[in-house]
């Protein structure tokens, strides 16, 4: 079996309702998509196509969950809320950057969690937020 070549070694994906396109860059500086909506000081992606699910699911705003294909821009980290200071290891394939993500693409037809589920995160990320846990922008 001959597998075709891609242009990237490693697909990155990003879940938001921003309504972008191709070219258009995610990048800090701009309201996150979660919590209080503060500027974002990172612009994060995951090697996994569930947690871009969550967070297209997760993220504020009225429109439609939307996962895009990005490609960071410049070198990333792994994303502490979601890794060895909250979870073992980095299950989620989960990185951070101060540098912007281009979109190559978009993620057309995925499949979204089932109603109780996405309620029952959503009563979990409330009652962090009642305790004051905010995430991780060091």
């Amino acid at each position: 079996m001959n597998a075709s070549p891609t242009p990237f070694a490693q697909a990155f994906f990003h879940g938001s309702k921003a309504d972008l396109k191709a070219g258009d860059l995610i990048g800090a500086g701009f309201a996150s998509n979660y919590g209080a909506r503060k500027s974002a000081v990172f612009a994060y992606m995951a090697a996994t196509l569930d947690a871009a699910v969550w967070g297209a699911e997760l993220a504020a705003g009225d429109g439609p969950g939307r996962i895009y294909v990005v490609e960071p821009t410049g070198p990333f980290e792994d994303d502490p809320n979601l890794t060895d200071q909250k979870f073992p290891g980095n299950p989620t394939q989960s990185w951070r950057t101060r540098d912007p993500l281009r979109i190559i693409g978009e993620v057309i037809n995925w499949e979204g969690h089932p109603p109780a589920q996405i309620a029952a995160m959503m009563d979990h990320l409330a009652h962090l937020d009642r305790l004051g846990v905010e995430a991780i922008e060091d």
